[in-house]
């Protein structure tokens, strides 16, 4: 009840300040407030994301880039957003990703039709993306989660939340994955996904139309399974040392874009690589210099159609793929 109190306190500042547009002492002698207290709950408002404020930086992207990546690696589609390197950091993850969730949802928009299934899988991504997403007037499309939870480590970016914040804009049917993401063995992976409410999801997962995945890398930085404490730093160590350069949609892959032999591959509840592959249309959002091997084995994976990235890491996508082109024209 308290919880409830102060959650409706907050909206009704936040609502006076920013649709009333009064002033913070005005806000204060309204409600018998002094105007400190109503500058901190402004504060706490955002902070608990009662406010939500989206800023639509105009999309410049460089069509040169786009142009070599669709080439380079078969995609249907792909979106670079002009952008400087201190925008979205080593790992990908500075301001810069939130206008890239701005490109992205636009995209999203236009494939989107009536009575599609749209499978989402967890990440900082697909939170900026689904985030941005205005909803689409005139239209149904149902959301399934297509990889279990972890919702104590990243409550905001995991899977299910996720897919309830994009059913709420979609207006369509919600089916949840009532699974971690990880169980302790492949054995228990398989009896968990054999229970007819998770394979009921995992089944529209699979016939989704559209799927929406962010790529992991393979450092402590760049992958969230460190801090869910679904991999230690040694284990993710060994991953790479064996291959690994990241992963997508939480099935660990290598450069080449071949799925890695890894035991924590089967220990995953969610679709795999080769059902990923076969959802019609899938849109990637990832960016940064520490994930560029994990963007280049998804690219080779088969499973991406449409990539979202920024003009850095386009770059040297496109450089990495022009080199090993070259070496293969020597080679014959």
């Amino acid at each position: 009840m308290a919880e409830t109190l102060q959650h409706d306190l907050l909206a009704e500042i936040a609502s006076l300040y920013y649709e009333q547009e009064l002033s913070q002492s005005e806000i204060g002698l309204r409600l018998g407030l002094p105007r400190v207290k109503i500058y901190r709950l402004l504060k706490k408002a955002k902070a608990a994301q009662v406010v939500q404020i989206t800023i639509n930086w105009p999309m410049e992207r460089d069509g040169i880039l786009e142009e070599a990546l669709c080439k380079c690696f078969s995609l249907d589609r792909a979106l670079v957003l002009k952008s400087a390197p201190q925008d979205f950091g080593p790992n990908g993850s500075g301001l810069g990703l939130r206008r890239l969730g701005q490109m992205a949802a636009r995209h999203l928009a236009t494939v989107l039709h009536d009575g599609m299934t749209l499978a989402v899988c967890l990440g900082r991504t697909s939170y900026e993306v689904i985030s941005a997403f205005s909803p689409v007037s005139q239209i149904q499309v149902n959301v399934a989660q297509a990889m279990g939870s972890i919702p104590s480590a990243i409550p905001d970016f995991d899977s299910a939340a996720l897919a309830r914040q994009l059913a709420g804009k979609l207006g369509g049917q919600i089916l949840l994955l009532s699974s971690p993401l990880v169980v302790n063995s492949p054995e228990a992976a398989a009896l968990l996904r054999s229970q007819p409410a998770i394979e009921r999801t995992l089944q529209a997962a699979r016939n989704a139309d559209i799927a929406l995945v962010g790529i992991g890398g393979i450092t402590p930085e760049t992958t969230h399974y460190i801090e869910a404490e679904l991999v230690t730093t040694e284990q993710l160590s060994e991953l790479e040392a064996g291959g690994a350069a990241g992963d997508i949609g939480g099935q660990f892959i290598c450069e080449t874009g071949a799925l890695h032999p890894c035991t924590l591959n089967k220990c995953m509840i969610g679709l795999t690589l080769d059902e990923l592959r076969r959802i019609p249309y899938t849109i990637a959002v990832a960016a940064g210099p520490a994930k560029v091997r994990a963007i280049l084995g998804a690219l080779r994976s088969g499973v991406v159609n449409a990539l979202c990235t920024d003009q850095q890491t386009a770059g040297e996508l496109a450089r990495l793929a022009q080199r090993e082109s070259n070496s293969a024209e020597l080679r014959a």
